[in-house]
């Protein structure tokens, strides 16, 4: 089985009525993800792609059952949208951009409470091959296989993945977790759901430079998995003080640089690639 989503996960998506919710609601229906409902304020009454509108999660849960809730909903509203999915017991997926960390921190607090998967903001979501997307990635490049994919990066996922399936290596989860400062399921979180996933035969970490992440998870990664691990780690040539792309790839000082994530994946005995395209290599060896 897949971690976090199969073939029977239940979703609500948050903001259905804008630009990027319903065309991704599109796509995930085709892809034959189950979505049950979507909400936007004020829109009660209408359909997406044939699916009801609410203007509330709670409403829309009188009306059918949910596992998960996706946000596509404005920066500024994102923090209330996800509360109110957390406090109604659905794990959820934030895909907005620029949210303030101190939101943030707020619906992690609440996820914690209600023990719930939070998995963003910032982030691509995720997809099950073959039985269910949560996400805004591009369905076609996946293929149903025995590699668990954790990333920080949508854009490197979907270079990797597209290269993997290309060679014939299936996926059996892959999780993009975004790479905002503060963010909800982190790679620790994700490798040990991968432990006890039985499809899943090896795992690819897809880290970058800014924070101490990578180096905590390699700390983990010495005592506690069994199954082999992959690394990349984006952002070798960035400049001091440059932030890459995510807000949370920036370096400060020598904390947080690809040469000390790097050294730390080598010293829990990680194959670290050099280049994306190497990743393919690394898993047909072990």
């Amino acid at each position: 089985m897949p971690i976090i989503i199969d073939e029977n996960t239940r979703c609500i998506v948050q903001g259905v009525t804008g630009k990027q919710g319903s065309f991704h609601t599109k796509l995930m229906k085709e892809y034959g993800t189950k979505i049950v409902a979507g909400t936007s304020p004020g829109k009660k009454g209408q359909l997406v792609e044939g699916i009801p509108v609410f203007d509330t999660v709670k409403e829309a849960l009188e009306y059918e059952s949910a596992d998960m809730s996706i946000i596509f909903v404005p920066a500024q509203f994102a923090k209330n949208a996800a509360l109110e999915a957390l406090e109604n017991n659905l794990d959820t997926i934030i895909i907005t951009e620029h949210m303030p960390v101190h939101d943030t921190l707020e619906i992690m607090a609440l996820a914690e409470k209600r023990n719930r998967i939070v998995i963003g903001p910032n982030c691509s979501g995720l997809i099950s091959p073959g039985k269910s997307k949560v996400g805004i990635m591009p369905y076609h490049i996946f293929k149903e296989g025995n590699i668990g994919v954790i990333s920080k990066s949508g854009t490197l996922t979907y270079e990797i993945v597209n290269e993997m399936t290309r060679k014939g290596l299936g996926q059996s989860t892959v999780v993009g977790i975004g790479g905002d400062p503060v963010i909800g399921l982190n790679f620790i979180e994700g490798l040990k759901m991968f432990e006890e996933d039985e499809q899943t035969e090896a795992i690819v970490l897809l880290g970058e430079i800014g924070g101490s992440m990578e180096e905590k998870t390699a700390e983990y990664l010495k005592y506690n998995l069994s199954k082999p691990v992959v690394a990349y780690i984006a952002g070798r040539t960035a400049p001091k003080g440059k932030r890459m792309g995510h807000a949370g790839a920036i370096i400060e000082g020598y904390k947080g640089t690809a040469e000390s994530k790097i050294k730390a994946f080598q010293e829990a005995n990680v194959q670290v690639a050099e280049l994306p395209s190497q990743i393919v290599e690394l898993l047909k060896k072990i």
